[in-house]
């Protein structure tokens, strides 16, 4: 019943439209327009993107915002007067539109190639349908298309579409019919210029890229038809004129290369008039699940003519977590989520006091410092940047997804933890651990692999520091301190012990590396050790502390930050786990040696040993001093020596 009644809404609507004359029209439907405009933000907002993703830096706000108001009246005016002139005799209707290089198609059809032309939704795109068949009387016409929800509507749309002689086929029902129309010489006219979803191709439109349907490029490589474009433009108060293109493909071109080409040819005519297009539909739509491109079946494509730096981005925010360590660990899935498609743009925003670290990242194009302060201070400094298309939290927290959620990007994905569902509009669902314990990397990668990323993780390869150079004296650093608390911290005496040892056999310096809590136990371990060590404990920031690790040619340390940044840098570590789980959150990478000994309470993650520390007094000084030595015989092989190839952490 509701169908009916707004279907017969819709006829009294036609029956004022053929009333009244069509310069009246489009001047009652651009004040209409001028209304909608006003009334309607949401769709106001989306053209004002819309607009801003398109044009960029070659327009200024005022210049978009008045071709936004003007695209909501000829929008308007356009479908109003469309209401009148479906019905009109088409002598009459071609008194108000003109015709420009018509003589394209002739020289197509006259030569015996089908035409698929491209119709884009400019200007009154619904009058394309009737204008063709007049335009080539001699050739069969078609075209798809998709029903209208409302079954009335529907039909009378249908009638009035055919009344010219052009043929509808209903993509429900396939492409058999289109393809032999095609066969037999005639003309399918498609829309081309919509989001195509998940079946679409990845190619650049006005320099970003977005889902553009291939079919107009299969159908053409499928019958030999040439691709032609063709729209309707406005031109002034009841005036257009409908503009043919010649033939934009080439023999040989392939589907890729067609759809590329198509939405190039549809930038042009968009171009000549912006105000004339369709700037309300969400042509760059962000898909999901899958903003990440790796899982399309049709994947993207870029012409020769265009790199990737050339593309407008894809901006990614990425809340990175608070610690050192798993920021490290993380590493690998932002490797992942870049690798994902190749406009992203990642902006990490990260703590103060480890920000640093993700600038030795080349994946990462931008980090945000988070200062230690109110909430209302990180979204402020997020809302400064540069609009986002998507968030991602790496960090579990219900104040990551505050920042996101206040700073008013739209699309936020991470886990649902900490009662912070409702913030999110993208979750990704925790799998349940089967089988032996995964490493944390994996969780990161899952998140990547969830939004559309590599299904396979990238190769992770640890390379050895430079080799030893003119007799010179091997670096060492030792890290015997460890933040979260001293079941993770080996004995001080121990670590003083091997370091000697090792002084005692070759000729090295030890650095102590360490934060201002580690202070007493590198001053034991510097008085056991004398001038063969350099104490850096306390005095180095986080910049400095990774230029350092740098010149070693391994660390000695606990299961800490430090351990994760050596990793980073290509530096192999000796590491001794006590509380925690190598198999979690070990280091990542090849070339290092972890000492852990299984006891029945290990791991138990707690901060402090409520009993003997047996996990940490079975750790020994001799296989401590074993794996030291074993890596050290490395550095100084032939095999190590000249430059070191760059880390791929």
């Amino acid at each position: 019943m509701l169908d009916f009644s707004i279907y017969l809404l819709y006829r009294a609507g036609m029956a004022i439209a053929r009333a009244l004359p069509v310069r009246l029209l489009f001047a009652i439907g651009s004040f209409m327009g001028w209304w909608a405009w006003l009334l309607l933000p949401h769709y106001r907002r989306l053209a004002r993107r819309n607009l801003e993703i398109a044009f960029a830096k070659e327009k200024s706000p005022l210049e978009l915002r008045r071709i936004v108001r003007r695209n909501f009246q000829w929008l308007s005016a356009n479908l109003v007067c469309s209401l009148k002139m479906i019905s009109m005799p088409l002598e009459k209707m071609t008194r108000f539109i003109e015709a420009e290089n018509l003589d394209a198609v002739h020289t197509e059809l006259r030569a015996g190639r089908p035409v698929v032309l491209l119709l884009s939704h400019i200007g009154p795109w619904e009058l394309a349908a009737q204008l063709v068949p007049h335009y080539a009387p001699y050739a069969r016409i078609g075209s798809p298309y998709q029903s209208l929800r409302n079954c009335y509507i529907d039909r009378d749309v249908s009638r009035r579409r055919a009344r010219t002689g052009s043929e509808l086929f209903d993509r429900s029902e396939g492409f058999h019919k289109p393809i032999e129309l095609l066969r037999s010489g005639g003309v399918l006219g498609i829309f081309a210029d919509q989001h195509a979803g998940d079946h679409g191709l990845w190619t650049p439109f006005f320099g970003r890229l977005a889902s553009t349907s291939a079919l107009p490029g299969l159908l053409a490589k499928r019958t030999g038809a040439s691709v032609m474009a063709a729209a309707v433009h406005t031109i002034g108060p009841a005036r257009w004129r409908m503009v043919f293109t010649p033939r934009l493909d080439a023999p040989g071109d392939s589907v890729n290369s067609i759809t590329c080409k198509a939405n190039a040819i549809i930038e042009q005519q968009i171009r000549k008039a912006p105000a004339d297009w369709l700037w309300v539909h969400n042509r760059w739509k962000t898909p999901q699940p899958n903003f990440l491109l790796n899982h399309y079946k049709r994947g993207l494509y870029l012409p020769p003519e265009i790199q990737a730096e050339m593309l407008k981005p894809f901006r990614i925010f990425i809340r990175g977590s608070n610690w050192l360590g798993d920021s490290i660990i993380s590493v690998p899935a932002i490797r992942a989520i870049k690798a994902g498609r190749p406009d992203a743009h990642i902006t990490i925003a990260a703590p103060e006091k480890i920000a640093a670290v993700w600038k030795l990242v080349p994946d990462v194009d931008e980090v945000l410092a988070l200062k230690s302060g109110s909430l209302f201070s990180a979204v402020k400094l997020i809302r400064r940047q540069a609009s986002f298309d998507v968030a991602i939290l790496f960090p579990n927290s219900l104040r990551a997804a505050l920042e996101v959620w206040l700073a008013g990007i739209r699309r936020r994905a991470g886990y649902p933890g900490h009662h912070r569902r409702w913030l999110l509009n993208q979750i990704v669902v925790e799998e349940p651990r089967r089988g032996p314990i995964e490493h944390q990397v994996y969780r990161y990668l899952r998140l990547s692999r969830e939004l559309g990323g590599p299904t396979a993780p990238p190769q992770t390869r640890m390379f050895l520091p430079r080799g030893r150079t003119n007799g010179a004296t091997a670096k060492l650093g030792l890290c015997p301190g460890a933040e979260y608390g001293p079941a993770k911290r080996w004995l001080p005496e121990r670590f003083a012990e091997v370091a000697l040892t090792i002084a005692n056999e070759r000729p090295v310096q030890w650095i102590l590396f360490g934060t201002s809590a580690d202070i007493e136990r590198g001053a034991a371990i510097e008085t056991a050790l004398g001038t063969n060590c350099v104490n850096r404990i306390g005095q180095t920031t986080l910049e400095e502390l990774a230029g350092e690790l740098r010149e070693c040619a391994l660390l000695l340390t606990n299961d800490t930050g430090t351990m994760h940044l050596a990793t980073l840098l290509g530096v192999p570590v000796v590491a001794i786990f006590g509380s925690t789980e190598p198999r979690l959150t070990g280091p990542l990478g090849t070339g290092h040696e972890v000492h852990r000994h299984q006891v029945e309470c290990s791991p138990c993650f707690l901060r402090e040993c409520p009993i003997d520390f047996r996990c940490m007094q079975a750790v020994t000084v001799e296989e401590v001093v074993e794996s030291v030595s074993s890596l050290l015989e490395k550095w100084e092989s032939p095999l190590a020596s000249g430059n070191r190839p760059p880390s791929e952490n």
